[in-house]
Formats: structure tokens, C-alpha cells, sequence
């Protein structure tokens, strides 16, 4: 019997050794939860499953970015805000904050990673912040800042592989993912980190950026 419902050979021992039934009902409800969850993850594989084929009859073929949720924790960061031409233009931002962290002894983390702050694409004068993650705390001077960000409870991310270019696409699969969970509703300022980028990889086909979204379950937002 217990077998049946997958218990293995060493779980089956331990069970008959210490046979009662407060401890088998005990038994048998952890191993109801274990299959519950067991079910949930393929029936989310199955969905991801559906999703990938419904976006090749659509010729969308942006499967490669995947949406997961997680939670991201503040950070304390050493940051540079600007509006600026356009999005291409973020690359002069970290220049001028390497150059001033170098000059004023601001040892920064690796894992940096950028706020947008315009609630819409624009194809110019764009509100951009770029943050560095940074042990020590300093005094704000020349239009740099220390602060800590905002924790974010749920926060949709998708990796996107190659060209800057290919990150249009997985904004339209976002788009279409959202219609597709339509529990949840963008809310707060994206955010962008290129793990790999023309800094530390020469090949821009293996470039890798990462995309966070902030999101709401509907009943949160009415409360």
C-alpha cells in the first residue's frame, strides 16, 4: 500500500517501524503535500508548454525569454540619475561614475544594475539611474547618491540572450505574458542588469541581460 502511493524502501522501513496511527496519518499527509506539489510543478510545465506553442503558431518565436517571479531585497547603492538623449546613451553614465568612484576611492560591486524611471517607452529624454551596489555608505556630491532601493516583493525577470536589440522583443513577450497572468499588474519602476555585456564579453551574440519587472496581484492592489 504504501508503496502504491510512492513511498520508497527506506520511508517503508521507518514506517512500520514505528507503526501508529497518529504517525502514519502524519506520514500520509506529508506525502499528500509532496504529490500536491509534485502535480503543481508539471501542471506549470505544462502551461509553459502551451505558451511556447501557442508563440510558434503566432510566428512570435521569443520563447528563448522566459518569465519566472521572484523577490529582490534593497540594496545600498551608490548612484548616478539622469535624463539623457536616449536609452543608448547609458554607457556615458557608468563611464562618468567609474571615473568618479576611481578618483574619489568608491570601491563598487560588480552587480550593478539600472533604474528606468519613465512609466512608458520614450525615444528620448529618458530618466535613467544607474545604481552600484556599494559596503560603505558616503556623502552625496555632484549629482551622486548613496541610498538604499526599495524592496521588491514580486518581481517578474526574464533573461535575455544576445544583441541589446533582442531586449524589444522580450518586453512584447512580457506584454504577452501579462495578458496571458492577468492576476498580476505592473506596477513601480523596471529595472536592467547586463551580466554580460561589451565590458567583459567580445561576442555580442553572448551578451546576457537581465529584466525586472514589478508586479501586483490584482487583490494587493485593492488593498
Amino acid at each position: 500500500f504504501l508503496r502504491d502511493l510512492g513511498f520508497n524502501v527506506s520511508e517503508i522501513s521507518f514506517a512500520l517501524n514505528n507503526w501508529n496511527d497518529d504517525f502514519i496519518y502524519e506520514l500520509l499527509d506529508k506525502k499528500q503535500n509532496e504529490i500536491k506539489n509534485i502535480i503543481k510543478s508539471e501542471q506549470n510545465k505544462i502551461i509553459k508548454i502551451k505558451q511556447a506553442k501557442n508563440d510558434i503558431k503566432k510566428e512570435k518565436l521569443l520563447i528563448n525569454c522566459n518569465v519566472s517571479i521572484k523577490s529582490v531585497p534593497s540594496y545600498s547603492v551608490f548612484t548616478l540619475r539622469r535624463i539623457v538623449d536616449d536609452y543608448y546613451a547609458e554607457g556615458n553614465l557608468w563611464i562618468e561614475m567609474s571615473d568618479y568612484a576611481e578618483e574619489h576611492n568608491i570601491e563598487l560591486s560588480n552587480n550593478t544594475f539600472t533604474i528606468y524611471h519613465d512609466r512608458e517607452y520614450k525615444e528620448k529624454d529618458v530618466d535613467i539611474e544607474i545604481c552600484a551596489p556599494v559596503l560603505k555608505m558616503g556623502d552625496n556630491k555632484n549629482g551622486f547618491v548613496f541610498r538604499i532601493t526599495e524592496p521588491v516583493k514580486t518581481m517578474a525577470c526574464m533573461m535575455v540572450y544576445g544583441k541589446f536589440d533582442n531586449i524589444t522583443n522580450a518586453y512584447i513577450t512580457f506584454a504577452n505574458w501579462l495578458e496571458e497572468h492577468n492576476q498580476y499588474r505592473m506596477t513601480g519602476k523596471t529595472r536592467q542588469i547586463v551580466h554580460k555585456g561589451p565590458w567583459n564579453e567580445e561576442d555580442c551574440n553572448r551578451y546576457l541581460t537581465e529584466i525586472q519587472i514589478p508586479l501586483k496581484k490584482r487583490n494587493e492592489l485593492k488593498t
